[in-house]
């Protein structure tokens, strides 16, 4: 009769070969939950996410819930928590309940999935029928990446053309704010302490000065420091 288990320098394995110690740990599951008022409250979140996952044999390792705090990536700050966790690659799967409670924008959701896809995180989100494992759900990561990008051109068109605009009616223009989805997203990339301002510059392809990079970049990670 075969043993069922063998030790190895990498864990247990079975008789099929797999690493058991690493078969589970691809269960560990966090739960992203945000209401935007204290009135709200995240029960109906908290209970189909804690449905969903036993339903697909998912282990909880944490909940996080954002009460009462806008959009804003700096805002949220169980949020960065739950960022935080994956990146010390302490997560394999982030449940949401839908898509607007994780993200604002679809560049901000962009960019989280091209984080989460890089470090092999799975991401799912229970009403929107999305999971990154399954084809239907890479499909789906192409067609946000097509959406951020029409959104961003989109945005850069409607800014040149009030420049534009304003000039030619003679307004003095002074330093024009950033679109609030470039903030977003140079926000998001400010949350990697591992980011250098010239690089989160490129990433967003010279969209905004190094001195505004900073000045974001700056306040993000101060908040970020306050907040432990």
């Amino acid at each position: 009769m075969p043993r069922l288990h063998s030790d190895s320098p990498s864990g247990k394995e079975d008789i099929l070969g797999r690493n058991h110690r690493h078969f589970h740990a691809k269960n560990r599951t966090a739960l992203y939950l945000r209401v935007s008022t204290p009135e709200q409250k995240p029960d109906l979140q908290y209970d189909g996410l804690h449905g969903y996952a036993a339903r697909a044999g998912l282990e909880i390792v944490g909940d996080y819930c954002d009460i009462a705090v806008s959009g804003r990536r700096e805002g949220r700050p169980r949020l960065n928590a739950l960022m935080a966790s994956v990146r010390n690659r302490e997560v394999d799967c982030v449940l949401v309940w839908k898509f607007d409670r994780f993200a604002r924008s679809t560049r901000h959701l962009l960019i989280a999935l091209e984080e989460f896809d890089h470090l092999g995180v799975r991401f799912i989100s229970v009403q929107d029928q999305i999971d990154t494992a399954s084809p239907m759900g890479r499909a789906m990561f192409t067609i946000i990446a097509a959406m951020a990008e029409l959104e961003s051109s989109l945005i850069s068109e409607r800014v040149t053309a009030g420049m534009q605009a304003a000039r030619s009616r003679g307004k003095h223009l002074g330093r024009p704010s950033l679109p609030i989805l470039l903030v977003e997203e140079i926000e998001v990339l400010a949350a990697s302490a591992d980011l250098s301002i010239r690089k989160i510059q490129e990433k967003i392809g010279g969209k905004a000065s190094r001195g505004r990079v900073g000045e974001i970049v700056k306040r993000v990670r101060s908040a970020k420091a306050s907040t432990g």
